[in-house]
């Protein structure tokens, strides 16, 4: 089972709480910018991607000296630094992969980040944007039917449920303080925010539609 973490050039709000997401065995790769970040915690990637323009001295200087491959793209391309990442990922047929820094900065990219999440080729992989403060992901429909999703963390985090595209039928909550059973989420209403989980595990299953599982941890 390969799990890959991607390190992209968004906002950390927490240096500790990103490392403590990584596992000894994962395969990094650093997408442009997300380089700096490594930099900023010592640790090397397997690969840097992309067109080089926002990593800084430092993190090439540390590349160099580690011998870390590099795969340089033209700037004038029509994808984003972290959909080439995606792509070698994607070649490497992971059973997860976890997106790092993809979250908070500028909305347009963000929103962009979140929508990178629904591409054809991911559908069979386990996919999520963290920041270690919060995790961002879908949950939809398989093949075989109702679609479940895990949500790992402690009593006292919130978890809001957002439709994304459109309404969300069927939708059934385990561990939350507000349940939902075979219940319906609009897109113009805000009826799925601001749920709280009462233990480490709750789980999230549909019937149809998309939905935008957003999970911030409680720090104390």
């Amino acid at each position: 089972m390969l799990r890959i973490v991607i390190f992209a050039n968004g906002i950390l709000p927490n240096y500790d709480l990103a490392q403590s997401l990584l596992k000894k065995e994962d395969y990094i790769i650093a997408a442009d910018g997300g380089a700096n970040h490594l930099s900023h915690m010592n640790i090397l990637p397997n690969i840097v991607i992309g067109d080089l323009d926002s990593i800084d001295q430092e993190s090439i200087n540390k590349v160099k000296a580690g011998e870390v491959q590099v795969k340089r793209f033209p700037a004038d391309k029509d994808e984003t630094d972290l959909e080439l990442a995606l792509g070698h990922a994607i070649d490497m047929e992971p059973t997860s992969i976890l997106i790092v820094g993809g979250l908070g900065g500028r909305l347009d990219q963000t929103l962009a980040n979140l929508s990178i999440l629904n591409h054809p080729n991911l559908s069979e992989i386990d996919i999520r944007l963290d920041d270690g403060l919060e995790q961002a992901f879908f949950c939809g429909p398989s093949v075989e039917g109702a679609k479940q999703a895990e949500i790992h963390g402690k009593r006292g985090d919130t978890v809001s449920l957002i439709p994304w595209g459109g309404t969300v039928e069927g939708i059934n909550t385990k561990g939350l303080q507000w349940p939902l059973e075979s219940e319906t989420l609009y897109p113009e209403k805000s009826r799925g925010i601001s749920n709280i989980m009462l233990d480490e595990l709750a789980t999230v299953s549909i019937d149809s539609g998309l939905l935008l599982i957003v999970h911030r941890r409680s720090i104390q």
